[in-house]
């Protein structure tokens, strides 16, 4: 159209409620919050009810911050809401906060989504995982064993990424369980405030709890389990440490398409390829994923459409720790939403679309023309 210009500009959003895990503590309110005043958005955030100091801190860390501008960063930029589920209603409800970006399970994510989409807010949602490695005949089982062990046993199996299914060939299972369970019975359990310590504890008793009823449902289901028992008791009367878990199933049954956080390895065997890809891909939830295989065609195919339905899929390197940076999120239940990337920050901001009319003339739209009269 002559004398005429189109372009889109990006304002900010407005302001972003945050409501952080207790896992991940200071990460994702970082990612989030960095972004969104980066967009020109101020902050409302909620944190996990059992990581209120962390929270705090952080404020105080940033208002710190801030004060060496001598007044050119506005007040009140970031808020802290400390409380429980009453409050995380209140932040999600509010007409004001423009997106809600929420981190936890898909319990929470299933209650958090309709009620913001019920005002037609926006949500930015990265929910729970089931991640999986398939090991193919053709894998460095000594780089596979090093993968399985940090990303199954780190962080107590308490990390969205935690690597929770094992999907392993029928010509190399024996041998690679074998090996894991040589390793999980050296793992180093305890404070992780002490030197050489891999495994710490569960947040409380109630993740015990999940963890032993996860078990019981795995033996019931037909699967036979090495570890999981709890220990240092005595030493730690008040925390709950465990020795981490591996559940050899018949199958993917119920309780290993579930989300457990805790430090359980769910093993299945397969056949053929084909068979891995559909085990795989058959839980609802869709975070990380990895093939460990020498094969290109195979990690090529487990990269394409026909392969991993997650958001992340990665060859030779589990599936926690390598996504920093990239775009971080899932697909599924697990919520859609990326935070990080090249893309995340136009979750924060506003798109408009501008035409400006420089000529005289005022041409219509199909065609359309005006009589002289």
């Amino acid at each position: 159209r002559p004398g005429h210009r189109m372009m889109e500009t990006w304002h900010p959003l407005g302001v972003a409620g945050v409501i952080s895990a207790f896992n991940f503590p200071v990460a994702v309110w970082s990612w989030n919050f960095a972004l969104a005043i980066v967009c020109g958005n101020p902050v409302v955030w909620k944190p996990s009810e059992k990581t209120p100091l962390t929270a705090l801190a952080c404020k105080r860390l940033f208002e710190r911050a801030a004060a060496r501008f001598d007044g050119d960063v506005p007040e009140h930029l970031l808020q802290v809401l400390i409380g429980g589920k009453e409050v995380g209603k209140a932040l999600v409800d509010d007409r004001r906060v423009a997106l809600v970006s929420a981190t936890g399970s898909c319990r929470m994510g299933r209650e958090v989504a309709p009620r913001v989409a019920a005002r037609f807010g926006r949500t930015l949602l990265e929910l729970g995982g089931n991640n999986a490695m398939i090991v193919a005949p053709s894998a460095d089982l000594a780089l596979a064993e090093r993968a399985v062990t940090f990303s199954a046993v780190g962080t107590a199996g308490q990390r969205c990424t935690t690597l929770r299914r094992l999907i392993a060939h029928d010509d190399i299972a024996e041998d690679l369980v074998t090996r894991l369970k040589a390793v999980y019975g050296g793992v180093p359990i305890g404070s992780p405030l002490e030197d050489g310590v891999l495994l710490g504890p569960l947040m409380d008793a109630g993740a015990f709890d999940a963890m032993q009823a996860a078990l019981a449902r795995a033996r019931d289901e037909g699967g036979t389990v090495t570890g999981g028992e709890r220990v240092l008791a005595d030493a730690y009367p008040n925390a709950h440490y465990v020795t981490p878990a591996i559940a050899e199933m018949p199958a993917q049954t119920d309780i290993v398409a579930e989300e457990t956080f805790a430090p359980i390895l769910y093993v299945m065997r397969y056949a053929t390829a084909d068979e891995a890809i559909a085990m795989h891909n058959a839980v609802p939830q869709g975070l990380s994923s990895c093939i460990f295989t020498n094969d290109m065609r195979e990690a090529e195919r487990f990269l394409s459409s026909e392969g991993s339905d997650c958001g992340i899929a990665n060859v030779n390197i589990g599936p926690s720790g390598a996504e920093i940076g990239g775009a971080f999120g899932g697909e599924k239940e697990t919520g859609g939403g990326r935070e990080s990337g090249t893309e995340a920050w136009k979750a924060y901001m506003r798109r408009a679309t501008n035409t400006i009319n420089y000529s005289p003339d005022l041409p219509l739209a199909q065609g359309i023309t005006f009589g002289s009269g």
